[in-house]
């Protein structure tokens, strides 16, 4: 598939949706195990059990109906990141959790393979290896047909206990994305510590953490096939993007253009006008991946507009930027950073 435009209308891929709105037996499965865990006397579920038809209730009456009105054509869908909760449980937990969840996105995306691709959640905990997650990497990649992650650059939940992106101890996870060929999301989950609310302040912070520990390290030298999404516009960067460029000059570091963006590309799940604007002025067209995180973090109607807040489309529509930018945002750029995408759409004719 050619990564210029075409003469076509551009397909409209949403990189960044959750299943937040999956039936409450799956929630059940994980609370019942998180009581176990903290009470053995207590139950140990024994699995998920939810029919296709409530799959499809769930989804046809949220996130396809919203995706058919907003004018768009398909998510890369993965569970509800607010759950995720690495600094939950144990190991273990972690492991039947994500492959639970993992196998319920696959479920959706079978029963509607042309709106929806799977990218899995990763089984990692505080005090384990990335052993669990790199199996379920490539079980997801390789069995399910998954075509990214979303990768926890904390999963203390909020309080940082861990290694930095830049550090060795996160190679061989890296060294299994670039053999699968697959990106992953930067997301981290809900929040322990009660100076950050989740959505509000902990996602964004560590987006903008996650941006500059890649600048403070040599990561793309290791790995120039690596590929990052930083969701939620980059978190503060575009704001800030003098600040990181003076840092990474501070720090004898290359360029950002060379040092960390042709590895580094940020979604456009920003809740204004003028965010969306700011960040097309600052973020080359070709680091922008179209996405709403529908139906997620914000989910109310904008007083202001009278529009959803995650109607995203409408602002980068709105962009003064040349067809064959906005097909970049709207469908080349994921197509290149999400290759195991581009061939099944390219499968389908597309």
């Amino acid at each position: 598939m050619s990564k210029q435009s075409p003469n076509r209308a551009p397909m409209i891929i949403d990189c960044h949706g959750h299943y937040t709105t999956a039936p409450a037996a799956l929630q059940a499965f994980r609370d019942g195990q998180i009581a176990h865990f903290n009470n053995p006397q207590m139950p140990q579920p024994k699995g998920v059990v939810i029919s296709d038809d409530e799959l499809r209730e769930s989804i046809e009456t949220n996130q396809l109906k919203l995706l058919k009105q907003r004018g768009a054509d398909m998510t890369i869908f993965s569970p509800r990141a607010s759950v995720m909760a690495p600094h939950e449980g144990d190991g273990a937990t972690n492991i039947a959790w994500a492959r639970e969840s993992n196998n319920i996105i696959k479920r959706v995306v079978d029963l509607y393979p042309t709106y929806f691709a799977g990218v899995c959640q990763l089984p990692q905990s505080p005090k384990a290896d990335l052993g669990a997650a790199i199996a379920e990497l490539e079980r997801c990649v390789s069995e399910l047909g998954f075509v990214g992650c979303n990768l926890n650059p904390d999963p203390s939940g909020g309080h940082w206990t861990g290694k930095p992106l830049y550090d060795r101890s996160w190679y061989p996870f890296y060294e299994k994305m670039v053999e699968l060929d697959v990106p992953a999301m930067i997301h981290v989950s809900g929040s322990c510590n009660c100076n950050f609310h989740a959505t509000g302040a902990y996602y964004i912070n560590a987006d903008t953490t996650a941006f500059m520990q890649l600048i403070q390290g040599d990561l793309f030298k290791d790995f120039p096939q690596l590929r990052l999404i930083i969701p939620h516009g980059g978190g503060a960067v575009p704001y800030h993007w003098g600040r990181y460029r003076g840092l990474a000059d501070m720090l004898k570091k290359p360029n950002l253009r060379d040092h960390v963006m042709r590895n580094v590309y940020f979604d456009t799940c920003v809740y204004h006008q003028p965010g969306i604007d700011l960040l097309a002025k600052v973020i080359d067209v070709k680091n922008i991946l179209f996405g709403s995180e529908m139906v997620g973090a914000v989910r109310g109607i904008d007083p202001e507009t009278g529009y959803y807040f995650d109607d995203t489309k409408r602002y980068v529509d709105a962009l003064p930027l040349s067809d064959a930018d906005k097909f970049a945002i709207f469908e080349g750029n994921a197509r290149r950073v999400y290759p195991r995408l581009d061939a099944q759409l390219t499968a389908r004719g597309l």
